[in-house]
Formats: C-alpha cells, structure tokens, sequence
C-alpha cells in the first residue's frame, strides 16, 4: 500500500507539472514529510525523483519539438551555478521565511498569467542580442538558486521567465523547462544534495517509475492540448502552490 500510494502520488503530481510547466514539489514533497521523512531527506530524495520526470518529457518532446540546441546551452550555463549554490546552502538554512516569499511571488505568477490574456499564445522571440542574454542569464541564475533549495514549483519560473523575457510561448517554455530544469537542474541538485545529505534509497525505484509515466504523460497532454489549455494549467498550478507555500 505503502508503495502504491507512491506511485499514485508521484505520477499524479508529475503529470500535472509537465503539463504545466512545474510544480511536481506542490505534492510529492509534502508527501514524502507526511510520511515521515526528515526535510533534508526528503527534498534529495524528491530531487533524484524528478530528474525521472525531465526524463520522460524529454522522451515525448524530442518527438515533436523543435529546440535550439544553442539556447538550451545557454539556459544550462547560467542556470546550473545557481542550482548547485542554493542545494549546497539549503540544508545549513531555516526556510519558513523564503518559502512564504515564494509563495508571495509564485501566486503573483498566476495573477499575472490570468491579467495577460495574450501571454506566451504567439512565438515572437525578443533579447535575443548581448545584453538582453546578459539581463536573462543573470534571471535565470537567481531561479537556478531557489530551484537548488526552495524545490517547490521553481520550475513555473523558468516557464514564466522564458516567455515574459525570451518571447517563448507557452508550449516551447514548458518543453525548455521539462527537459532542462527537471532533466539537468534538479539532477545537479539532486547530485549536490545527495553528498551534503541522505537520500531514501528504498522508495526511489517507484517514485521514479511515477515520475517517468507522469512525465511523459504530461508532456504528451501539453502537446496535443496547446497554448491555451497549458496556459490555463499554468495558472492553476500557480494559484494553488502560492497559496499552499503561504499557509505551510
């Protein structure tokens, strides 16, 4: 029972955060401490697990998706320091304050999604040029820092990033999130996490089994569905993590 409540709760949890663009920590997280995991365990633990979940997006976007190879480098490059800086600080940190600040933040992402109807509907990319990729490294490396150590719905900001700042769509920001931040983001954190901590070895083959199903589901139903219902799911993923992260 014990295991299948795992899997039910990874892949639902997954699912959802392919489609939309993050927020797999909403549920799997708080799980894995309601069953009784110490924090430090279960966020390693959460992390190696959603490094499945960038696995099975990237199984069904390299389908269909058409990613420059150049960009994804560049997400990569600025984003990764900051992942590995914010794993390396978490576990020596109290982090009730900052993830109420998150919460704040996260919840505004939703608001602000629902305020801009035209969001992320069209491709039209912009700062494309030296200091627009300045401005958007440095973005990406402070989201690289909370994605490291606050491991909650940070996702969603990459997703929102990549189109307020890069022009994306929502379609083409969710597969450069999937594929990058839970593929190689949180398998830095999950790596960093592993040495300063402990992981709980013993649940990992079928969180990971969820998260690579729900995955791969996700990111299928965020293909097929479009913009619009992926913005719609964005907002909702948004709205509840913000408030779930306000009230703890």
């Amino acid at each position: 029972m014990e295991n299948l409540a795992l899997f039910l709760i990874s892949y639902l949890a997954n699912l959802f955060s392919a489609f939309s663009g993050g927020g797999a920590g909403l549920v799997q997280l708080p799980a894995l401490l309601f069953l009784g995991l110490p924090f430090g365990v279960a966020l390693a633990t959460h992390k190696v697990a959603s490094v499945a979940l960038g696995l099975g997006a990237t199984l069904r976007h390299m389908r269909s998706s058409s990613l420059e190879r150049d960009f994804m480098l560049f997400i990569l490059a600025t984003g990764l320091p900051g992942v590995v800086l914010g794993a390396s600080l978490i576990l020596s940190v109290e982090d009730r304050h900052a993830e109420i600040a998150l919460g704040i933040l996260t919840l505004g992402l939703g608001l602000y999604s629902i305020w801009r109807k035209q969001l992320g509907q069209q491709h039209l990319p912009v700062h494309r040029d030296l200091s627009g990729f300045l401005l958007g490294g440095v973005g990406l490396f402070v989201i690289g820092i909370l994605n490291g150590s606050l491991t909650s719905g940070t996702g969603l900001f990459v997703t929102i990033w990549l189109i307020r700042w890069f022009g994306l769509d929502y379609q083409r920001a969710v597969a450069y999130t999937l594929i990058l931040v839970g593929l190689f983001w949180n398998g830095a954190g999950a790596v960093t996490l592993g040495l300063l901590g402990d992981i709980k070895w013993e649940w990992l083959p079928v969180l990971i089994a969820g998260s690579l199903l729900g995955g791969y589901s996700g990111a299928h139903l965020s293909i097929t569905r479009g913009n619009r219902w992926i913005k719609r799911g964005f907002e909702a993923v948004t709205i509840v993590l913000g408030i779930k992260l306000i009230l703890g």
